[in-house]
């Protein structure tokens, strides 16, 4: 029973947050929402990724950790804080919350006529033409990996015994921002494999056929957080358990 709150926290921690930011990425970008200024819709996205993270982490935080990410749930387990077997039902629940998120989101903008898939999307990643600044593809990996790698290991850091207690979650809502403040202009960050499947699913196309670096390189950079986290931490202090992270 423990179990099955975890994995449905996870699912529905997921799914508002696919609503909630990539609906104001959506509408930043999609729609133009931004006004004159690309950067104040970056600068809304970003805060909506952050808050949003920073009130679930507090709302379910307790459940399940509140990871609704699988590369923090694969920083956990690379870094011997959860087990495997748990750890691979975190990321089917995770997957699962932001495929039905995405679809909830997409059928809550087609009730306005100005929606268009094809024209607004659905907040997707991407590179090359797909990105604002045209990046590569390789380039786009390295990005991923490097901010995924910033943000899990804020999380791990955060989470640790020796960390000022009850803070994490704010750390790690403005850890989102700060990855998001970066990278949008890039790839339009994804750090969060799940996030980027779900609505790539919806959207199809280009989006669709490129989705798999953001789930391969946020991947490898929650692996590269954790052999940091467990290089600077060796010999310290056992850590808390997950699902105490952030109470």
């Amino acid at each position: 029973m423990l179990l099955a709150r975890k994995l449905g926290a996870e699912f529905l921690g997921t799914m508002v947050l696919v609503v909630i930011a990539v609906g104001v990425a959506t509408e930043s970008f999609g729609f133009h929402l931004f006004g004159l200024s690309y950067s104040a819709g970056v600068a809304a996205t970003a805060l909506a990724f952050g808050l949003v993270l920073v009130a679930l982490v507090y709302a379910i935080g307790p459940i399940s950790g509140c990871h609704v990410n699988p590369a923090v749930t694969l920083g956990f387990i690379s870094s011997g804080r959860m087990q495997l077997v748990e750890g691979v039902e975190y990321l089917v629940a995770q997957f699962a919350g932001a495929i039905a998120g995405a679809y909830l989101l997409y059928w809550m903008f087609t009730t306005s006529p100005l929606y268009s898939k094809s024209v607004q999307g659905l907040g997707t990643d991407g590179y090359g033409k797909q990105s604002h600044l045209f990046v590569s593809q390789w380039g786009a990996f390295l990005i991923e990996i490097v901010l995924t790698a910033i943000f899990v290991l804020i999380v791990l850091f955060s989470t640790h015994k020796a960390a000022i207690q009850g803070a994490a979650g704010v750390a790690i809502g403005f850890g989102l921002v700060i990855v998001h403040l970066i990278g949008i202009p890039l790839t339009g960050t994804s750090v969060n494999p799940a996030r980027s499947l779900g609505p790539a699913l919806v959207v199809g196309g280009t989006a669709l056929s490129q989705v798999w670096l953001f789930i391969v390189a946020p991947l490898v950079g929650a692996i590269v957080a954790a052999l940091i986290h467990l290089l600077l931490t060796y010999g310290s202090e056992e850590d808390v358990p997950a699902v105490e992270a952030a109470t």
